[in-house]
Order: structure tokens, then sequence, then C-alpha cells
């Protein structure tokens, strides 16, 4: 009896494929994703186009606006050693975290003595780290400004100005717009001041305009006005929009107008935009290279969304001290389909933030994520760690290579599967130091947080109003 062998042919062509890898001393099996180095070199280089980013693209459909979204690091000009830049990100993001981490810890012992803590609860502590901007039109001037979940209050440098830094457009003029109105002390729109900034507003027998102040951990600073103005988002109009005019402002803005809050509170874009949106919104972070360009969609209407995998939802979080941020129940993550053991995810609450680059993990959730992806991607040089990341490669000698694949599991069946450029961080563009771009947090107390880094390429809808956030993959384009 003859027996057909040709099955057997891609098993043995797999063992020998196997036999090579180890040979040569690398080791990567379970689910993996190309990762191509020279790609990832070539998106980097320097980029002169700074004006591009302003273009301030935008359309309306179906009652929702599209607003073109682009990475800051493209709006700051020229940037010569790209190696300090990507270094010196993660030195922010640590500072930002650590402040961010000092906060909340803060609120945790009530709110009127958060009220008086130095940092507010933001996540702008330096604008270095929030690499996100849209142009929206304030009183009809385009205004580029950052995008910041973890923010409220939305604020633009003003003319007269007693001191501001340097930005790429004009700095807004009120006395050019019939729209302008300063917001008064002893209203209720003065009042909300003290929760979409954490900071009371100024107030005095001599002084009738309400006087707002956002102190950031670095020393950074917007001081100015409450005033009322028409914003346009697209071609969607919100009258009277509440925001913080600042007259002396000091910082590392990256050359943007200031600053757009998509937090929770009342002051917020997305609560002041409920009747037109619903208190819908969506984005995708597009990736850093040369031309990248993503969106924020203001509504919720799905025929804008171009995912390539269905929408899975997980509930949001409700936290009375914390109500201004958007917290989820982090159950699992996976690594090359490998689902890792961690006690801490029993512990629930993470934050999702767009202004925090590296994700943070519980320290004994992290150890084992590391443990399991160095398992599964072994053999290959190690490198130094660099600041906040510790497991890293020299992968210099290397064109591709496949790493294991990324799973956030949350609450409801919801997952992010994270996107390939999302897995590694290239701390040196030779790529002799290229890390994990995970980090742990000091403490099994603190807060875990999903950063911006890990939801490139991803649609992530945030609906305020059934508290319900949607994730899918998806090829960020403005088109």
């Amino acid at each position: 009896m003859m027996v057909d062998a040709t099955p057997l042919f891609p098993l043995m062509f797999s063992l020998i494929l196997l036999y090579l890898s180890i040979a040569n001393g690398v080791h990567c099996y379970g689910e993996k994703k190309a990762f191509s180095l020279q790609r990832l070199q070539w998106n980097i280089q320097p980029s002169g186009h700074s004006l591009s980013c302003l273009s301030g693209k935008s359309r309306r459909e179906n009652g929702a606006t599209v607003l073109e979204m682009k990475h800051r690091d493209y709006c700051s000009g020229k940037i010569v050693d790209w190696s300090k830049k990507l270094q010196k990100r993660l030195i922010l993001d640590n500072f930002h975290v650590q402040s961010l981490q000092s906060r909340i810890g803060n609120m945790a012992f009530g709110a009127e003595d958060a009220m008086k803590a130095r940092m507010p609860l933001t996540s702008g502590i330096n604008l270095h780290t929030l690499n996100y901007i849209v142009t929206i039109e304030l009183g009809g001037q385009n205004m580029t400004v950052i995008v910041d979940t973890g923010s409220d209050l939305t604020w633009v440098q003003c003319q007269p100005c007693k001191s501001c830094y340097n930005q790429k457009q004009s700095l807004f003029n009120p006395s050019a717009s019939h729209s302008y109105q300063s917001v008064l002390c002893n209203t209720s729109a003065c009042r909300s001041l003290q929760y979409g900034s954490w900071n009371s507003p100024l107030c005095g027998t001599k002084q009738p305009i309400c006087n707002y102040v956002v102190n950031y951990g670095d020393g950074s600073y917007t001081r100015g006005e409450l005033a009322r103005e028409h914003l346009s988002l697209g071609k969607a109009p919100v009258k009277d929009f509440l925001f913080g005019c600042g007259r002396d402002n000091k910082g590392l803005f990256g050359g943007a107008s200031g600053l757009m809050g998509l937090g929770r509170s009342t002051v917020s874009v997305i609560s002041q935009s409920t009747a037109l949106f619903g208190g819908v919104f969506s984005y995708c972070l597009p990736s850093t290279e040369a031309g990248a360009s993503g969106s924020l969609v203001m509504g919720g209407d799905s025929s804008l969304f171009k995912n390539s995998t269905p929408f899975s939802y997980t509930k949001m979080v409700p936290n009375p001290q914390l109500s201004n941020f958007y917290f989820l129940n982090l159950t699992g993550i996976s690594v090359g389909g490998v689902a890792v053991q961690a006690p801490s995810f029993a512990k629930g609450g993470v934050l999702i933030d767009s202004g925090t680059i590296i994700t943070r993990l519980a320290p004994s959730v992290y150890k084992a994520v590391k443990a399991e992806f160095l398992k599964q991607f072994s053999g290959f040089p190690p490198a130094p760690g660099f600041s906040i990341l510790d497991t890293c490669f020299n992968l210099s000698g290397y064109e591709e290579v496949d790493i294991p694949t990324l799973e956030f599991h949350f609450e409801g069946n919801a997952e992010l599967n994270v996107d390939v450029t999302g897995i590694f961080y290239l701390v040196k563009t030779d790529a002799s130091q290229v890390c994990l771009a995970l980090a742990s947090l000091s403490n099994e107390d603190e807060i875990g947080i999903v950063g911006n880094y890990q939801q490139k390429n991803q649609r992530i809808i945030y609906d305020t109003k059934q508290s319900k956030l949607g994730l899918a993959g998806e090829t960020c384009s403005f088109r």
C-alpha cells in the first residue's frame, strides 16, 4: 500500500526552519508580527516641512465632524538629532507619569486637598509628551492645539500677551472677534473652572474678570482670563464656548497654539458640544512617519470609520474622586497568544490616556509580561536599558524581525491588539538600542496607564453618555 507523504513536507520544512533558527541562537515562537527596522529607520528621517501640519483639514459628514490629526513631531521644524529627541521624550514621559501619579494620590485624600495641590489633574505635565494635534477655528481664527483626553479646560495663547512662548501661528486676537466675551467673577461659568483645571478661579474685590491659572509639575504654566467665543469644529458651530485666553504662558508646548481638553468635566469640549455630537468622539492616532495622518471624529456615526476588525466594547469604570478621567478594567494581557498570569489584574482600573506615551503596568504585571516576551523573543543581542525601558535589544544587524503579538484584554471581552509599531520603541535610530515599549510603575498601588504608543492605528470610541469605550484596528488616515 502506498502512503501519500505530501502532508509531511510542510511539517519537515517547518522543522528545518526551526532547527536553523535554534542553530543561530534565535528563538521566536507563538503568534508573531513582522517588524521592519529598515522601514522604521526611514520613517524618522528629519523633516523640514513643518507647515504641512498646519493645514487644518476637516470635513462634515452625516452629522459628525472629522478633523485631521497629526503627530506633533512633524510640526516642530527640522529635527537634527533624532536619537536625542527619542531619548528625551522618554525622560519627559517618565516625569509626566510621576506627576500624574502624585496628583491622583493627592485626590485619594479628598477633593479639598487636591484643589490645593500644585499639579493639575491633567496629562499635560509637559507638552513634549502630548504628541497629537488638530486645527480648530476660534473666533474665525485658526488655532492648532494639542489633543488631550486627560485635560478639560481648552486654552490658547492670546494678544496682548504678557509673556508667551513661540508658536507657529499668530496668537489669538480677541479684538479681531465680535463674538469674544470675558467671563465675570461670581458666575456659574467661573465657578466651574475649579473642576476643569483643578485650580480655583482668581477673583478679587477689584478684579471683575474671572482669571485662571494652570501650573504644571515641571514649572510650565498657563495664566489668563476665562472667556466665551464662537468655536468651529470643522463646519460644526459651538456657540459661547468656554475657554482660557492665555496671557502669560511658559513651557515646552512645541509651537502649538494651546491645548484642547477632551476630558469629562463640564468645561471640556466633549461636554460643551453634547448637543451636537451626543457626548461621543473617537480618534485614530497615526504613526510618527512623515506625512502620516489620523482623525479625530466628533460624533458616533460608524459609517465614517475604516476599521479593519470588528469593534469590541468595554464599560468605563466610574471613579467619583477621579471623574474627569477615563478608567477601564484591564483583565489580562497576552504575549504571542499566551495569557500571562499576574494577581494585579484583579485590581481593575487602568487609565487610558492620549497624553502618556508608554504604557505603565503594575510591577507584578510588567514582570510577567517581560518574562513571557523574553521567553518568546530570545537569542537576539541584548542592549542596555534606557530611562523607563529595561528590556532592550541590539537589532542593528537585522532588516526585519518577527516579534510576539501583544494584546490587552478588558472587561466584556474587549481587546486592544497592539499594532506592530507600538510594541518596540527605537531609542537609537540605527536600531542598536530597541526596547519593549512597556514600563513598570514604582509600586502596586499606582494606577496603570494605557499610553498613546500602544493606541496607534486603532479606532477608539469614547461614548460618555453610555459610559463605554470601543476598540478596533484601523490603518489611520484622514481620507
